[in-house]
């Protein structure tokens, strides 16, 4: 029984962490789907994170497979912006457990720190 939920929870993790339709890629290559450059949207924060995945693993206030936004608030300050917009493109691990968070190579530095201003303005 054990083992069938973590079968359940690694599927979950690897549907949840990958990209929603409306993620612009290049399908020059009908074996591999090559992620195009960053594109700048003219949507909130908030509407981008809807947009992405990250609500597989992130809520406002409670902790599911990663961090709630309000803990990463509560972690970090505005002169971080820079580092946490490069952590949501690049993905990153270790900060907040053994689940990295997976790379996000289309969003642009533009809308990845307008995503981070969201996240800390979540701040309790």
């Amino acid at each position: 029984m054990k083992k069938l939920f973590l079968t359940g929870c690694v599927g979950f993790l690897i549907l949840s962490c990958s990209k929603k339709e409306n993620t612009p890629v290049d399908t020059a290559s009908s074996e591999t789907a090559v992620v195009s450059e960053p594109v700048k949207t003219n949507l909130s924060g908030s509407q981008m994170i809807e947009t992405l995945d990250c609500t597989g693993c992130h809520t406002v206030n409670e902790r599911m497979i990663g961090p709630s936004y309000q803990e990463i608030a509560n972690k970090y300050s505005e002169k971080d912006v820079e580092v946490l917009a490069s952590k949501i493109i690049e993905g990153g691990s270790g900060v907040w457990g053994s689940v990295p968070m997976q790379p996000h190579p289309q969003v642009s530095k533009e809308d990845a720190k307008k995503m981070v201003e969201y996240i800390l303005s979540q701040k309790k």
